[in-house]
């Protein structure tokens, strides 16, 4: 890398970011071959879709035996983030319906921590841009290397590929646990998944835990409304 380049942050933290999931993107190219999608399909999930996590979900899904009805659901819960995502970006998904579709597509956790880690509207844009297609790219030449090598591969148990589906979701999970009412949740949402995972079709447990957030956050909104009713009458003399 050119000495200008090295010098500039959000180059340098763009282009790492690209490296790394070169990385992830080849683990997933071998567990979707694996699960039985060919290299095609492999190869335009990654360019239509593009969210690792759904993705990989998706297939953990498939490859685990369960249909398309278990396994769209829970991938679409975890996009379903990108969009909210999206509602802070406003200074980066600006211009023209076109330039806006385009961005659109590449909202995901990584141009979006590289905006937010900006101060001017400038230097978020470019952030945004050059992580994206860093990622982008990053992303399908991965997933077309590994899913043309998990063609000979064999079972990627063999090699320890398959501890990468609860990595990624142990690394998504774990930056949200950090107040008692999300850990709650969660450990709800485990007892709900556990429980069914053994009676239930693959895909299913996942997105019935959910459901163990509803009762914590019912809990905490009663708890908030108590405090703010206790506090009404201090702040008013």
């Amino acid at each position: 890398m050119p000495s200008d380049m090295a010098n500039d942050p959000i180059t340098r933290n763009a282009v790492s970011i690209g490296v790394a999931t070169a990385v992830y993107a080849v683990s997933f190219g071998v567990l979707s071959v694996a699960a039985g999608f060919s290299v095609a399909q492999t190869c335009v999930m990654s360019l239509a879709c593009f969210t690792g996590a759904s993705q990989l979900t998706f297939v953990s899904v498939i490859g685990a035996g369960g249909g398309v009805a278990g396994a769209l659901p829970p991938a679409l819960l975890l996009a379903g983030r990108n969009a909210l995502y999206a509602l802070s970006l406003k200074d980066v998904l600006s211009g023209t319906a076109r330039k806006r579709a385009l961005r659109a597509q590449v909202v995901v956790d990584e141009t979006t921590a590289m905006v937010h880690a900006q101060s001017t509207p400038a230097a978020k844009r470019r952030a945004f841009d050059l992580t994206a297609l860093c990622l982008f790219t990053a992303w399908n030449i991965g997933t077309l290397a590994g899913a043309l090598a998990g063609r000979g591969l064999g079972s990627p148990r063999d090699y320890g590929l398959d501890a990468v589906f609860p990595a990624v979701f142990l690394a998504l999970l774990a930056p949200q646990l950090r107040g008692p009412d999300a850990m709650r949740a969660a450990v709800a949402g485990a007892l709900i998944a556990l429980a069914l995972v053994p009676i239930a079709p693959a895909g299913l447990p996942i997105i019935a835990s959910a459901l163990g957030a509803v009762p914590v956050l019912l809990a905490a909104g009663r708890r908030r409304s108590r405090v703010a009713m206790a506090q009404a009458p201090e702040a008013g003399r």
